[in-house]
């Protein structure tokens, strides 16, 4: 059993391995620990599984996964958790965003008794204005609405004991929000501040609906909050016509019959099934979610590895 895993999900990175390797591997030679890298390569289309081959010849601690199609970013740490062998682990992106260089700071905390140790961004320069607003949004939201209390900043570049390995590993579910997952477990937690470089090359995938997207599988895993927020909009929707009607009654009584307006009709009509249809998007967007976990497909597919154990097999 080694000490550490490294787990690196890499998605057409092909420009970046060679860089990626010879910042990391000197990082963790100076620890003086033993390691494994494990290698997921999630459906490239450019030639990261051969770059990753032809870095594993060069040293043999390094172990190659490769997908059998883009799974998603959840899925390959979700399968690079499952393989991990080390004490701890290190999730952390391929493309340089998360220096290799923070690792040590990382594994300080470790040594000292701690399961979890988030590495937190200092600021998001690096990104645009939208985003870095989006992304306030999101973690006010969900501190305001979830279940758990997740680290803001808080990404996929941290550290798990072997504890906190195995109770990620134990959850079942398909709908995966890492981040969240692995604040659910619990277990004693740190944060380490660092700042975030920018990308080595290649552009990022995460289009501003695939990031609302995401968002919302957060939100939707942790919290059922909004599907409650159309009951209480619907119980005051109802007392607000209940009033109204009570008040037309009274008019009624009172002036006698008038003409009743078209146009109020209309909104009136328009609102409530806007209403209505927002609510039956909110549960159906749930239920979407209890519909593929009663098909319990397999989370990902694996069409090669190199450097695992016979034994050690994939779910």
């Amino acid at each position: 059993m080694p000490d550490l895993s490294i787990i690196l999900p890499f998605h057409n990175e092909a420009d970046g391995v060679q860089e990626l390797l010879k910042r990391l591997l000197p990082v963790l030679s100076r620890l003086q620990i033993s390691y494994e890298v494990i290698c997921i390569d999630d459906g490239s289309t450019d030639a990261t599984y051969a770059a990753l081959c032809h870095a594993r010849d060069l040293d043999h601690r390094l172990k190659l996964i490769r997908m059998a199609r883009n799974f998603g970013k959840e899925a390959a740490l979700t399968c690079g958790l499952q393989l991990a062998t080390g004490k701890a682990a290190i999730t952390m992106d391929s493309d340089l965003q998360h220096p290799p260089e923070v690792i040590p700071d990382l594994v300080v905390p470790w040594r000292q008794g701690v399961d979890l140790v988030y590495a937190i961004r200092r600021n998001r320069d690096t990104d645009s204005r939208l985003r870095r607003m989006l992304s306030r949004a999101f973690y006010a939201v969900f501190r305001t609405i979830a279940e758990i209390q997740m680290p803001e900043g808080a990404g996929d570049f941290c550290l798990l004991d072997r504890k906190v390995i195995d109770a990620v590993n134990s959850l079942p579910e398909r709908n995966r929000f890492m981040k969240g997952l692995v604040s659910w477990v619990g277990f004693r937690q740190v944060t380490v501040p660092f700042d975030i470089a920018p990308r080595h090359s290649g552009h990022t995938s995460w289009n501003f609906f695939r990031l609302i997207r995401f968002a919302f599988d957060g939100l939707s895993g942790f919290s059922t909050l909004p599907l409650r927020i159309w009951t209480w909009g619907g119980a005051a929707v109802s007392l607000f016509a209940l009033g109204y009607g009570l008040y037309l009654t009274m008019r009624t009584l009172i002036d006698g019959i008038d003409v009743p307006g078209y146009a109020s009709m209309m909104v009136g009509i328009l609102f409530l099934g806007g209403v209505q249809l927002l609510s039956l998007g909110m549960i159906g967007e749930y239920l979407a979610r209890v519909f593929t976990e009663v098909k319990a497909r397999p989370l990902y597919l694996v069409a090669e590895r190199v450097g695992f154990d016979h034994d050690n097999g994939v779910a």
